[in-house]
């Protein structure tokens, strides 16, 4: 490798250390050579473990989360608060879509207990199993390829049966929260979760202080997208700006 990639791919690492994504087109500009050549570099530190690889760009390398299983341990007394908040924001609707997640799990609990005669349509048998407990409410679970690490039907019949309904709220859940959006680790679960905000009157984002300021490689929406995001902390910084200017109301549970 020549000194001169090697120096560019290296302010390139540090540039994401204070970005939490880079466009090909800005780091082009920034380094004054061809998008190619950006798209090589990328490419190879992609390879190497120290970037992921989006449209048009890169993101820091994080690891990916824990399966499903293991986040419901997590921020518990948190989620709960943030499931009572939504349950109460979303009284109203009669038919809800409901991503998969550890905190969409806790709502669809608070659901199960306050609201009936609705119809929620998700592809998480996490959801749909706490659903059960309530007779009046109609689930529907959406076809699809099973991941078992997520405990969701992902893939494209998932997200052609979807295209198939209109909602009144999308409920969703995040790996991710950053100033550009909310952002998933497994981009087929993304791809749902975009399918899911397309179909609906109004998007809910329902997560916990720990997703602040974290990129991951699925981003699902822009909060222009979003109507509202539920969550136990106030943020701040840049992701507090972008919400700002993009008028997404928060709510803290």
């Amino acid at each position: 490798m020549s000194k001169a990639k090697t120096a560019r791919q290296t302010k390139i690492l540090a540039e994401l250390n204070n970005a939490p994504s880079l466009r090909i087109v800005d780091l082009a500009k920034l380094h004054d050579v061809s998008t190619e050549t950006i798209r090589r570099d990328l490419d190879e530190l992609t390879s190497g473990g120290h970037l992921n690889r989006t449209y048009g760009g890169a993101v820091r390398a994080i690891a990916q989360e824990p399966p499903v299983t293991e986040r419901h341990r997590m921020y518990v007394a948190e989620r709960e608060r943030i499931a009572k908040a939504t349950v109460k924001l979303i009284s109203d609707g009669k038919l809800l879509m409901i991503g998969s997640g550890s905190t969409t799990v806790h709502v669809a609990r608070r659901i199960a207990t306050e609201m009936k005669n609705i119809t929620v349509i998700t592809h998480s048998f996490g959801v749909a199993t706490v659903l059960s407990i309530n007779p009046t409410i109609r689930v529907i679970v959406v076809p699809g390829e099973y991941n078992p690490t997520e405990g969701a039907m992902v893939g494209a019949h998932a997200v052609a049966f979807l295209n198939g309904f209109s909602a009144d709220y999308t409920v969703l859940g995040a790996s991710g929260l950053s100033e550009e959006g909310p952002s998933e680790a497994l981009l087929d679960c993304s791809a749902v979760y975009s399918t899911m905000v397309q179909r609906a009157g109004k998007t809910v984002v329902v997560a916990d202080h720990s997703k602040f300021n974290t990129t991951f490689a699925g981003r699902y929406a822009s909060w222009h997208q979003v109507d509202s995001l539920i969550t136990d902390q106030p943020p701040s910084g840049k992701l507090l700006t972008s919400l700002t200017q993009q008028k997404v109301t928060i709510q803290q549970a």
